[in-house]
């Protein structure tokens, strides 16, 4: 079976699935999976491990991402995006610039956030989204994610909406929708996101994406799993006899921090992921034998 992983730049008006679902037929392989949903409406990374590479997928998902959005000031929409019926509407033209930088930049750090309802987060075992498209109204309970850069790249006052474009550096479960929803609430006025792209994926930016037409078209080259190892942990350079040792299940001398770190072969082939315990480095997760 092939393995390897895909940084797809996702395009608009398609879910995640429907690119893995594109990516399994381009590969001829069903074991295909993503790390960290998209909306429809969003644009960007969307990085896909496919054979023995969906076994990292968890480590990539648990990385920080970045985005450029734009914030609509003065509409607000049932699923806090442009795509939501709206909600309501007021009279953003007298918000001063002031405001927004300083409403924003109390979202910077640790904080506690409100996914949006139309979410793909779970209650009681179904998705959110799919509570509220059944009539259900309810709110999602606040979570902690850390929002470690918030940048304003512009602010463009219109009739009687403001849009506020920015980039922002977060770990993995913050909503960018909800920075527009709560942005908007605090200055009274109601708030949406009218675009999101993703820009970065853990150690996978932007420039390494291909476009979804060359991947339905085949014409890719997948990296390794040496390769996105390098990209995703520490790395601990096997020699042969350690190499060794791990085929037959051992554990070797301890990792010099307590941190997962990537086994590699002489011949760059990723081995196993290490962890310290009990003083030695015990495989978490093994993916090659030896030679």
């Amino acid at each position: 079976m092939p393995e390897g992983f895909l940084v797809v730049d996702k395009a608009p008006g398609m879910t995640s699935h429907d690119v893995v679902a594109v990516a399994r037929r381009a590969l001829g392989t069903r074991k295909v999976g993503h790390a960290g949903t998209l909306d429809p409406m969003a644009t960007g990374v969307l990085v896909l491990g496919f054979g023995n590479g969906t076994r990292l997928l968890q480590y990539i998902t648990d990385g920080d991402k970045s985005y450029s959005a734009t914030i609509v000031l003065g509409v607000s929409t049932i699923t806090d995006d442009h795509e939501g019926e709206i909600v309501t509407t007021s009279d953003a033209s007298n918000v001063l610039d002031e405001e927004i930088r300083k409403h924003l930049a109390l979202m910077v750090g640790t904080i506690q956030q409100r996914p949006s309802s139309v979410s793909a987060v779970k209650v009681g075992g179904e998705r959110a989204y799919d509570r509220v498209r059944a009539g259900e109204v309810f709110e999602l309970d606040a979570r902690t994610v850390t929002i470690s850069q918030l940048d304003i790249k512009e602010i463009r006052h219109l009739d009687k909406t403001v849009e506020v474009d920015i980039d922002v550096t977060c770990s993995a479960g913050t909503f960018i929708r909800a920075i527009a929803r709560d942005l908007g609430n605090a200055l009274g006025v109601g708030g949406h996101l009218r675009a999101l792209r993703r820009t970065r994926v853990a150690g996978f930016p932007i420039s390494q994406a291909i476009t979804f037409e060359s991947l339905k078209a085949g014409d890719f080259s997948p990296l390794v799993l040496a390769d996105v190892a390098r990209a995703t942990f520490s790395i601990r350079e096997l020699g042969l006899d350690e190499v060794q040792e791990l085929s037959f299940g051992r554990p070797l001398m301890a990792n010099l921090t307590d941190e997962i770190f990537a086994a590699l072969s002489p011949d760059n082939r990723l081995i196993a992921l290490l962890k310290n315990s009990d003083d030695k480095a015990k495989p978490i997760a093994v993916f090659a034998a030896a030679n």
